[in-house]
């Protein structure tokens, strides 16, 4: 496929290496002069304008920041090839796909990433295994035009994980956003506390890893999620305010059940999948996998099937 790359920082760098190493045709473009410099010094295709980089695209994917989607998306209104997106919320994407009238729109986003950003940090392997979330809207979006995307990433070694932006933005509040802030807030125990940062090790590390990224992206993140992401965070509130009361009572008797439901939970995480199975592409039994915890792993040529896998069972005692 001929594809634009709107954006150049860490995710859509690795999809434009990693999609050109899969042996489609791409061109990038990146609103920040430098940005453009350096992929091209790199010998990358790159265009000086969003026009003139989706002119001939029968694929764009747009790859910036929340805020800036608005004016982009306005721009692409008359576009007639597929656009995608690898946004951390699903929902105000949507909306502003369906505002100007996009006419061939599928919102996405790779679970991918690392604590670096930018196009330096790019690399092509970046996909591989992730979950990427391709948005699939009953009577909304159009089966072929996501089988195409899902054959495409499948393709460089993505799992793809099909449901609505609604149940998208749901989760990722739960695994995602209220994660960074806790994270955020776990490694403000440092200020001032000079004792504490000698001290600090592996939990310390583990539990504020994602802290570390820059403060403007994760605001944007939760910002643009904020109904789902203050609703977990209430739920979260309230486990912590359990476990503070076991910890004024008995320990021993209430906080054990609480903290070993979380071992159990963590011990069993990542899901394994079970046997690949074929099913007929057809938009509920995507979604039906989907909200499952399954992925599909691969697209029949003729888009008349895929190729899925479902996470095992495992039982948690509560």
């Amino acid at each position: 496929m001929d594809v634009a790359v709107i954006g150049l920082g860490l995710i859509g760098g690795s999809l434009l290496q990693a999609l050109a190493a899969a042996g489609h045709r791409v061109i990038g473009y990146d609103a920040d002069p430098a940005t453009r410099d350096l992929a091209e010094n790199a010998g990358w295709t790159v265009r000086g304008s969003v026009a003139e980089a989706v002119a001939d695209a029968e694929l764009v994917a747009l790859a910036v920041p929340m805020p800036v989607l608005p004016e982009l998306i306005a721009q692409l209104a008359g576009h007639d090839g597929l656009i995608t997106d690898v946004t951390s919320v699903k929902g105000p994407v949507r909306d502003l796909a369906v505002k100007h009238g996009l006419r061939r729109f599928v919102g996405g986003h790779p679970m991918a990433g690392k604590e670096t950003s930018g196009f330096a940090a790019a690399e092509p392997a970046l996909f591989e295994g992730c979950a990427w979330v391709l948005c699939l809207e009953p009577h909304e979006t159009d089966l072929g035009d996501w089988l195409t995307l899902a054959a495409l990433f499948t393709a460089i070694g993505a799992r793809v994980v099909p449901v609505t932006a609604a149940e998208h933005d749901r989760a990722v509040a739960q695994i995602s956003h209220v994660p960074h802030l806790f994270a955020s807030a776990l490694a403000r125990q440092l200020e001032g506390n000079p004792l504490a940062g000698t001290l600090a090790a592996g939990s310390f590390r583990d539990g504020t890893r994602v802290a570390a990224t820059r403060a403007e992206l994760i605001v944007a993140m939760c910002g643009g999620n904020a109904t789902a992401v203050r609703d977990v965070l209430r739920g979260l509130l309230d486990g912590l305010e359990r476990m503070d009361a076991a910890l004024a009572t008995d320990p021993v008797r209430f906080l054990t059940p609480l903290v070993a439901i979380g071992a159990e939970l963590r011990q069993h995480w990542p899901a394994r999948g079970g046997a690949p199975e074929e099913m007929p592409a057809e938009a509920d039994r995507l979604l039906d996998l989907g909200r499952g915890g399954g992925w599909v792993t691969a697209v029949a040529e003729n888009h008349g099937s895929v190729t899925t896998m479902r996470p095992e069972t495992v039982r948690i005692d509560s």
